[in-house]
């Protein structure tokens, strides 16, 4: 068994506006950094991030001075024309409505579909458990739930929701996740 935690990175200026954020490219807000000032992490032996500031950011606050691993595929889903825009802005979009109503298995215009995102995702994290020693992963929020609802028992998406700066404390048997708690 080897331990893994789960991280969403800290708010963004886009988080605190409920904004869509998959693809953009933002840095922690003040109040995201200071969320994580001063926070203790568990320790772990490998530290892996997605490319996207916002992770690399967290992951030095929570596990300042360690190696971050760069994992390009466990970055957030693409949003595409949905990118930015809140619920309000896009609630009367058809092609916004077909995207909800289809749980995200149709992709957004020019964004990523669930299936897409929840293939590379899955590529990525099996990769990564090959090696030996705990893990943490600093990812979003959107490939946490993606992460779960393939590899935990209760094939469950929305339960996995995760705040900022929040993260999941799991077990990796070889072929599952098995949740022990939240960090």
């Amino acid at each position: 068994m080897k331990t893994v935690l789960l991280f969403r990175h800290g708010q963004t200026p886009w988080n605190a506006q409920r904004r869509y954020i998959g693809s953009t490219d933002q840095s922690l807000s003040p109040e995201g950094r200071a969320a994580l000032a001063g926070r203790a992490a568990p320790p772990v032996d490998r530290l892996y991030v997605s490319p996207l500031r916002r992770c690399r950011e967290t992951a030095e606050l929570l596990y300042p001075g360690m190696v971050q691993q760069v994992v390009e595929d466990l970055r957030e889903c693409g949003f595409g024309s949905f990118e930015g825009h809140t619920y309000k802005e896009l609630k009367d979009d058809p092609a916004y409505r077909r995207w909800l109503d289809s749980a995200g298995e149709i992709p957004p215009p020019g964004g990523e579909g669930k299936a897409e995102s929840r293939e590379r995702s899955l590529r990525a994290f099996l990769s990564l458990v090959e090696d030996p020693g705990s893990a943490a992963l600093v990812i979003h929020g959107g490939t946490i739930m993606t992460l779960m609802e393939a590899l935990e028992d209760s094939r469950e998406f929305y339960r996995w929701q995760v705040g900022n700066g929040e993260g999941l404390r799991c077990q990796w048997d070889g072929r599952q996740l098995i949740y022990l708690g939240r960090v």
